[in-house]
């Protein structure tokens, strides 16, 4: 009887993915205006619904929504309640969105050097 080769299965892409690409992949999830920004502001203390709409980017309410929908379907944030003991609900990163915390720290420092006039609120951090 011949030996096996141990061959590991082609992963194939979600359904809704364009490739199996890495670098492809993660712009399906961030890759647009918006999605980074709210993590960013997730990144900087934000939590709720109006501190995202609150940014200065002016982000519309319905986009915002969409964003935050997908993030939480692909298991970037998550809902807690508020803190404010209120019925609604405020966001946190998982450790799959803290994981993108040198991403956003490394377009602040290209945005930093060469992009004149930008400033930071991002702080370094592990």
């Amino acid at each position: 009887m011949a030996k096996q080769k141990n061959v590991q299965p082609t992963r194939r892409p979600a359904p809704d993915r364009r490739s199996p690409c890495p670098v492809a992949c993660s712009l399906d999830l961030l890759g647009d205006r918006w999605t980074l920004l709210v993590i960013r502001d997730l990144l900087l203390g934000r939590s709720r619904f109006r501190d995202f709409s609150a940014s200065p980017e002016g982000i519309p309410t319905n986009i915002l929504s969409d964003r935050l929908a997908r993030l939480l379907e692909n298991g970037v944030v998550e809902q807690i309640p508020a803190s404010d003991g209120t019925k609604r609900y405020a966001y946190q990163l998982t450790a799959k969105g803290s994981a993108l915390r040198p991403v956003l720290v490394a377009l602040r420092d290209w945005g930093l050097k060469w992009e004149p006039g930008t400033r930071a609120a991002l702080k370094p951090g592990p």
